[in-house]
This record gives structure tokens, sequence and C-alpha cells, in this order.
């Protein structure tokens, strides 16, 4: 009698287990263990230096666009008063060349203008002595006047005939000036050209120079790591500080491959840490890894660890300042 009680007594334990685990799959949402973490930022060096000073250590709030620290910029400031010198002197010059090619320009036109006159003048002359003298040569012809009025004249005419070369050739030599002064303008132009490259060669020093000076992210955040000290050397890529945005964390899950479907870029979450137990915040998946790797050790059962995995990154949008870097919890799908 008591063997026949058992054996439906098994059914039924056996029955209510079975919906039981058969109720939870339906209906509890499928969740992944994670951790929370931050993104931190490491704050290198650009230039070459000794440094001088790290004003924050590790575990301080660093306001935003705060100086971390600064480098030994002697160097740096040598070369750049070297280039404003330079400037001043170009400065110098250009003022003299523009005066100079103002003045030579004046004086050129000045003069042209004087030697096309006296060469219109002189033709003038040259003409009309070649009237007069073919006026005389026929009143000569006729017995009107002397062998000596005529010569008189031919000589008048050789003579005009000689300043106009003259003129010509001062004309001549006087538009050949002409070149001097494109050459003075082109070399104000060089001047002008070496002024605006030693400008921004001295702009280059000048953003260079911002350099020596290493300052924090726009928003506040913590200091996590000091990687170098005063008195050290500092590289172009050298890692001065690490930093943490505390309104820019997340937590990190692995999803089995089988479920990675289930997760999509920008897709909503609920986030409930183990430390409150049924209140849950709202999470965003930013984050899937392309790529599935083995199941990081830190996972607790090993028989979890033997399958591959794929990365995720769940971005906490609501009550960051309570996640504590390191701290576990779950991550519910909602949909």
């Amino acid at each position: 009698m008591q063997r026949k009680l058992v054996v439906p007594l098994v059914a039924v334990v056996a029955l209510a287990l079975g919906g039981l685990l058969y109720l939870r799959r339906d209906h509890d949402p499928p969740h992944y263990t994670g951790f929370v973490e931050g993104e931190e930022r490491v704050m290198r060096s650009e230039v070459m230096g000794r440094v001088l000073e790290v004003r924050f250590a590790e575990g301080a709030t660093v306001s935003p666009n705060a100086v971390i620290a600064t480098l030994d910029d002697g160097d740096i400031q040598a070369r750049i008063k070297s280039k404003q010198e330079e400037i001043a002197v170009l400065d110098a010059d250009l003022q003299t060349q523009e005066q100079r090619v103002q003045l030579v320009e004046s004086t050129w036109q000045r003069d042209l203008n004087a030697r096309r006159a006296e060469m219109q003048e002189a033709d003038a002359a040259a003409n009309l002595a070649e009237r007069t003298l073919a006026r005389e040569q026929e009143l000569t012809r006729r017995g009107v006047s002397s062998q000596q009025t005529l010569d008189d004249h031919r000589a008048r005419r050789d003579e005009t005939r000689s300043a106009l070369a003259r003129a010509r050739e001062m004309l001549a030599r006087t538009e050949a000036e002409e070149r001097t002064i494109t050459l003075a303008r082109h070399e104000l132009a060089s001047l002008r050209e070496k002024r605006e490259l030693a400008l921004a060669q001295l702009d280059e020093l000048q953003v260079t120079h911002s350099k020596y000076v290493i300052h924090a992210p726009a928003t506040a955040t913590t200091v996590l790591t000091q990687f170098i000290w005063p008195g050290e050397l500092a590289q172009p890529g050298t890692a001065v500080v690490s930093v943490l945005d505390p309104q820019d964390k997340y937590v990190q899950i692995y999803v089995p491959v089988a479920d990675v479907e289930r997760l999509r870029v920008g897709q909503r979450v609920q986030i409930e840490l183990d430390s409150e137990p049924g209140h849950r915040v709202p999470g965003e998946v930013s984050f899937v890894a392309d790529k599935a790797n083995f199941t990081p050790e830190k996972i607790e059962t090993r028989s979890d660890r033997m399958g591959q995995v794929y990365r995720a990154k769940v971005r906490i949008l609501d009550g960051v300042e309570r996640f504590q870097p390191g701290t576990e919890g779950n991550v519910y799908l909602t949909g």
C-alpha cells in the first residue's frame, strides 16, 4: 500500500518541478552577470620635456579643463623668442623696401615723363630744322639767299638731329630702369612671403608651446593612476595620468555565442547591482564585439569558462554615481 502511494507522489513532485522550471524559463527575462567599469582616459604628453609638476594625486577629483601637469618649456620659449626677433627684422626690412619701391617708382615715373617731353621737343626741333633747311636750299638755288645762310641752317639741322638722338637714348635708358623697379618689387614680394612663412612658423611654435601644459578633459574626472613624477623626462606619447569620468560608466558582460543575437547596439536594458537587489536602472548596449573569444577566468563556474563568448558593454544611463568600478551586477534584457 505504501509503495503504491510513493509512485504517484514522486510523479507529482517531478511534474511540479518541471512546471516550475518551465514557468521560470518563460517568464524570467534573460540576464548576464558582469562588472562595473569606467571609461579610462590616459592623458599623454605630446612633446618632449622635463616634468616640472603633476598637480593631482591618485584619487583626486579634477575639474574640467584643469591643468594636470606642466613640462619645462625653456627650449620652446627660446625658439619662440628667436622667431619673434626674426619677424621684427623682416618687418623693418619690409618697411625700408616699401619706401624704396615707392621712391623709385615715383622718381622713375617723373624722369620718364621728363625724358618723353625732351624727346618730343627734340623731335619737333629736328623736324623744324629739316623744313627750314629745305626752304633755304630752294632760296639759295634761286639766288635769293646766300650760301653762308644755307650752311648755317644745315649746321642747325645737324645739331637738332644729334639732340634728338641723345633724347632717344636718354628715354631708352629711363625706360630700361623699369627693370630695376621690377626687381625691387620682387624683393618686396619675397620679403612678404618670408614674413608670412615666419608668422606661420611662429603659430606652430605657439601651438607646440601650449602642449607643455597638459589639461584635463572638458568634464570633471578622477585621477586613477599617476605614471610620471616631477624631474622625469616625458617623451611624445608618455602617459602622465589616467582619469575616469565618473559620469561615464558601463557594465562589461560576456554573452554566450548562442545568445549574441539577443543583443544589438542601442538596445535598452535594465541593470541591477548585487548590493541593491530589486533596484534596477536603465542601461543601453553601446558595444558588442564582432568576434568571439574564450570566457575570462573571472566567470565563476568552470563550465561557463569552457565555451566562447562575445564581449559587450552596457552604458549606465541613470544613477551612475552609485555604480563603483569593480562592483558586480546583472544586466537584464527587456526586449
